[in-house]
C-alpha cells in the first residue's frame, strides 16, 4: 500500500518566520446575508452538529433535512433582516470589534509578539482557516477563548471539537491551551454590574431586572452539563454585586426549540407572567452573550418586548451586551494573561532580541545537520 500523507501542507509557511503566541476568540457564527439562501447552509452546519442536537443521527438527519431546513431558513432570514446593519451581521461586527480591542490592549500590556484572531464555530471565518493562517503567521503557542461565559457542551464543547478537528490535520500543531468558561470571574461580574448601573443611570431603573440566558434541553444538564449551575452562579454573583434580592433580579431561559423540556422558566412565558402581575417596566439583560446578536436584538428586544406589551406591560427595556466596552476588554485581557502564564511571549519582561537570537541559533544548527 502506498504511504499516503493526510496532513495539511500550509502554503506560505516558513521556518524562518519569527515565533509568535496567539489568542483565538471563537463565537457562534452567523450567515453571510439575511436571506434564506444564505441562512440554510449556516443552519445546516449549526443544527447538524451532534453537540447541539443529541438525537440519533439517522433520525435527526431526516428531521433536519426533511422538515426544518425546508421551513426555518425563511423564518430565520426574516429575523436576521430585522437586525442586519450596513456593516453586516451584528454578531460578526461586534465580535470583530472585541478582537481588535483585545489586540490593542494586550499590545499595550505586554511587549511580546501576540496575535489575536477571531473565528466562528459555524460559518466564516472558520476555526480551521484561522488556525492555519495563524500557523502561517508563526504562531506556535495558541490560547483558545470561546466567547461563552458559561460552559456548555453545546457551545464551548463544540468549539473544542472544531479545534481538535483542525489541529489533527496539521503536521506541526501549536502548543494549545483552552479557556473552559469565565462565568464567575470577578472582573467579568464587575463589568456586567457596571454596564447595568450605567444603563440605569441614563434610562432609569425598571420595576424588575430579568437575566435571560440561552436555553438547552434539560436532559443535557442531567447528563452532566454544568451550564445551568454556571448561569445560576453568574446570576447570584451579579445579584449580590447589585444589592438586589431574588424578587428584584430574576432568571429565565430563552430560544428553546422542539417539544422536549428545556431549562426553565422560559423567557417568553416569564415576561407575559410579569406583565399579568402588574409589572409595567421590565429591564432585561443577557449575560450569557458576549456581544449582541439575533437572540438579544431580535428575540429579546423585539419579540419578547411585544409579548410583554401585549400581556399588559408598558415597556420592556433591553440592556445591551458588554460588546467591546472597556470593562469587557479589560476583563478578557486579564483572563488571557492568567491562562498564558509561563509562555515567553506573554511575559512582562519579554526580550524580543534575545528570543530572535535563540531562534536563529536553533535554525542554523538544524540547517547544519541537514547538509
Amino acid at each position: 500500500m502506498p504511504n499516503v500523507n493526510h496532513y495539511t501542507g500550509l502554503a506560505g509557511y516558513s521556518h524562518d518566520r519569527p515565533v509568535k503566541a496567539g489568542v483565538l476568540l471563537v463565537n457562534l457564527g452567523t450567515p453571510e446575508a439575511p436571506t434564506a439562501r444564505a441562512v440554510r447552509p449556516y443552519l445546516a452546519e449549526f443544527l447538524g452538529d451532534p453537540r447541539v442536537i443529541e438525537y440519533p443521527r439517522w433520525l435527526w438527519q431526516l428531521i433536519l433535512h426533511g422538515v426544518i431546513l425546508r421551513i426555518r431558513p425563511a423564518r430565520s432570514a426574516h429575523a436576521y433582516g430585522r437586525i442586519w446593519t450596513p456593516q453586516g451581521s451584528p454578531l460578526r461586527v461586534g465580535s470583530e470589534a472585541v478582537a481588535r480591542a483585545l489586540q490593542q490592549t494586550l499590545a499595550g500590556r505586554r511587549p511580546g509578539p501576540i496575535q489575536v484572531a477571531l473565528a466562528m464555530r459555524y460559518g466564516q471565518p472558520s476555526v480551521t482557516d484561522q488556525i492555519e493562517q495563524m500557523q502561517r503567521d508563526g504562531v506556535r503557542r495558541l490560547l483558545i477563548l470561546p466567547m461563552y461565559p458559561q460552559y456548555s457542551a453545546t457551545s464551548s464543547g463544540s468549539v473544542l471539537d472544531a479545534v481538535a478537528d483542525s489541529i489533527k490535520r496539521l503536521r506541526w500543531p501549536p502548543e494549545l491551551r483552552f479557556v473552559n468558561d469565565y462565568h464567575d470571574e470577578p472582573k467579568h461580574i464587575e463589568a456586567l454590574a457596571q454596564s447595568i448601573e450605567r444603563w440605569w443611570a441614563t434610562h432609569g431603573r425598571g420595576d424588575k431586572l430579568l437575566l435571560s440566558f440561552h436555553g438547552i434541553p434539560e436532559r443535557y444538564v442531567h447528563a452532566g452539563d454544568p451550564y445551568y449551575c454556571q448561569c445560576q452562579t453568574t446570576a447570584r454573583l451579579l445579584r449580590e454585586r447589585l444589592k438586589l434580592d431574588e424578587s428584584q433580579l430574576l432568571v429565565s431561559f430563552q430560544s428553546r426549540v422542539g417539544r422536549e423540556r428545556w431549562l426553565h422558566p422560559y423567557t417568553d412565558a416569564t415576561v407575559r407572567e410579569l406583565a399579568a402581575q402588574g409589572i409595567k417596566r421590565l429591564d432585561v439583560a443577557c449575560p450569557g452573550f458576549a456581544v449582541d446578536c439575533l437572540e438579544t436584538l431580535e428575540e429579546i428586544a423585539m419579540q419578547n418586548r411585544d409579548f410583554f406589551i401585549a400581556a399588559g406591560g408598558e415597556a420592556l427595556r433591553y440592556i445591551p451586551c458588554l460588546n467591546d466596552s472597556a470593562e469587557q476588554i479589560d476583563s478578557l485581557a486579564d483572563l488571557v494573561l492568567r491562562h498564558t502564564q509561563g509562555w515567553e511571549e506573554f511575559a512582562p519582561d519579554y526580550d524580543a532580541r534575545a528570543a530572535q537570537a535563540r531562534q536563529r541559533t536553533a535554525r542554523d544548527r538544524a540547517h547544519a545537520r541537514t547538509r
